[in-house]
């Protein structure tokens, strides 16, 4: 799963990128600094690793990860190809959330692509740039559904109408997400056509230090903005989080936060946020060789969540035995949890949840 971080030109996309994945992605005060998208693989941090490490004593312990794309900078007039903008279009379509990153502090020595700070303008420019781009999309699909509809066929009558609506919404300036439409109609209709605006999204406002545990007048007027957009705003001082996450010392970074008001890096939210956005949760394997996150989607049953670690799990799953996180740091390991009565035996059904230890018993 893959979450894009966009943007105007200059906004900090590149600093970010490289403070969630310590790679070093080439950031310059100048637009395109990006061409091709850098791609770094990131930690999600969660703390239950740390407790379950200490209690099973492994030889290895893996967390989840996510993969995070820095995208080059957009401009006005992308969806007719002006900058890089068919390739930002192209490049946005292959991940599956976006961290839309918004510049929110003043600094004359950075430059704006507009001459000046405003991020509900910055926003609204990428806004329409995507809008445009999904409106070429629907109005292709359009001109083929409405062939099948003029013959009386009921499914494409269903499939024009709801492809109107989305029309009539981007034309009013409204992101798919954001449009009413029934979830069986989203999902039939909807989702096989990839539009953009219909990613989840993840505003971040990136802010000066000073702003970084309040937030500031920019950030008030993004959520303000945003409200019915079904979408979360995350505040980040992205050069400060760039600036600790050089320092070695773990003590240093955290005295560096709590001078600044935070009790961790807001990285660490960031990525968080991002694991959430793209609808994902973790479970966990447990045994002296490993500790290990593994990534499922929330909602996912027993035999997918087998079928991550491999398929032939999945095949040949018979049953799980599954611990909550939280008895087995009550009671302190596996054998006293079974004690206890609190393994459950699962069959196929089961749902996983966030948080579960697993055992998958099958045969192939």
């Amino acid at each position: 799963m893959k979450a894009g971080i966009v943007g105007l030109p200059n906004v900090g996309k590149s600093t970010l990128f490289n403070c969630l994945s310590n790679a070093k992605a080439q950031s310059a005060n100048f637009p395109f600094c990006t061409i091709e998208p850098n791609i770094g693989v990131v930690n999600v941090p969660d703390p239950r690793l740390l407790k379950l490490e200490e209690l099973v004593n492994p030889e290895r312990v893996l967390p989840a990860t996510v993969e995070i794309v820095d995208i080059a900078g957009l401009v006005k007039g992308a969806s007719k190809g002006e900058g890089l903008g068919n390739q930002f279009l192209g490049n946005i379509r292959e991940t599956d959330a976006i961290l839309h990153v918004l510049r929110c502090f003043d600094n004359d020595n950075i430059v704006h692509v507009d001459g000046s700070v405003d991020p509900i303008r910055d926003k609204e420019t990428i806004d329409i740039e995507l809008q445009l781009k999904d409106l070429e999309t629907v109005e292709k699909k359009l001109d083929k559904v409405k062939r099948a509809a003029k013959t009386g066929n009921k499914d494409a009558q269903r499939e024009e109408a709801t492809l109107l609506l989305i029309k009539e919404g981007l034309e009013a300036g409204k992101s798919v997400r954001a449009i009413e439409i029934t979830e069986d109609d989203r999902k039939e209709f909807v989702h096989p056509l990839q539009f953009i605006t219909d990613k989840p999204v993840l505003y971040v406002c990136n802010v000066d230090e000073s702003a970084a545990a309040t937030g500031n007048a920019y950030v008030e007027k993004v959520k303000e903005a945003v409200k019915d957009e079904h979408a979360e705003v995350l505040v980040l001082a992205v050069g400060t989080e760039a600036d600790i996450a050089e320092l070695e010392d773990y003590d240093e970074r955290q005295m560096f936060l709590a001078d600044i008001g935070l009790d961790e890096p807001g990285a660490a939210k960031l990525i968080r946020a991002a694991y959430k956005l793209l609808n994902q949760q973790t479970y966990f394997t447990a045994g002296v060789k490993e500790v290990r996150a593994w990534t499922v989607p929330i909602g996912a049953t027993a035999p997918q969540a087998a079928g991550v670690i491999h398929t032939d799990f999945e095949k040949g799953f018979i049953r799980a035995e599954v611990m909550s996180y939280q008895d087995y740091v009550t009671y302190g390991s596996e054998a006293k949890v079974k004690e206890a009565g609190k393994m459950g035996i699962e069959g196929k059904e089961y749902i996983v949840k966030d948080g579960d230890i697993m055992h998958f018993r099958f045969n192939v």
